[in-house]
């Protein structure tokens, strides 16, 4: 697996990897008005949020060239000694496989040896227990709730993760 920086041709992938508005909703909570997004939705979105230097929306490909995850990492601080990871996603065909774990590690590398952070961040919903399971075998531990969101009439709160590097 390889990690690189998002195309636009990945936006096709990473949109069909969700197969329900839950399913969705785990993985970007209310980013988004609407359900389904379009592949248009995911670029315009990427391109607002990259004009400022400190925003990286990366994918991860298999041995075959074929993109498998999808993650984001954004400077968390005005020092740029922490990075968030956000909009984590493996290819649901393929999941329960370590891929998330190892895409994870990659990130991890990247953003300790080209961004230079020192720490590392997440959020995950407490509803979403296989994410949260593999965020804690990748090295992440949680660290507090940040807040709660209101989705289908539930209140999913939010689990915050760390790594130090």
């Amino acid at each position: 697996m390889v990690l690189r920086e998002f195309i636009e041709t990945d936006a096709d992938y990473i949109i069909g990897w969700t197969g329900s508005e839950r399913e969705f909703r785990m993985w970007c909570a209310d980013r988004y008005d609407k359900y389904p997004i379009a592949p248009a939705d995911l670029i315009e979105n990427y391109r607002a949020c990259t004009a400022n230097g400190d925003f990286f929306p990366m994918t991860a490909e298999d041995d075959n060239g074929i993109p498998v995850g999808h993650l984001i990492l954004r400077f968390a601080d005005s020092r740029k000694t922490a990075v968030r990871f956000g909009f984590v996603i493996v290819d649901s065909s393929r999941r329960r496989q370590g891929l998330g774990r190892k895409m994870l590690e990659l990130a991890k590398d990247y953003a300790k040896n080209v961004l230079h952070a020192k720490r590392l961040s997440l959020g995950v919903f407490s509803e979403n227990t296989a994410a949260v399971d593999c965020y804690r075998s990748a090295g992440f531990t949680e660290c507090g709730t940040s807040e709660e969101f209101p989705v289908f009439g539930e209140l999913w709160s939010c689990i915050e993760m760390e790594r130090l590097l």
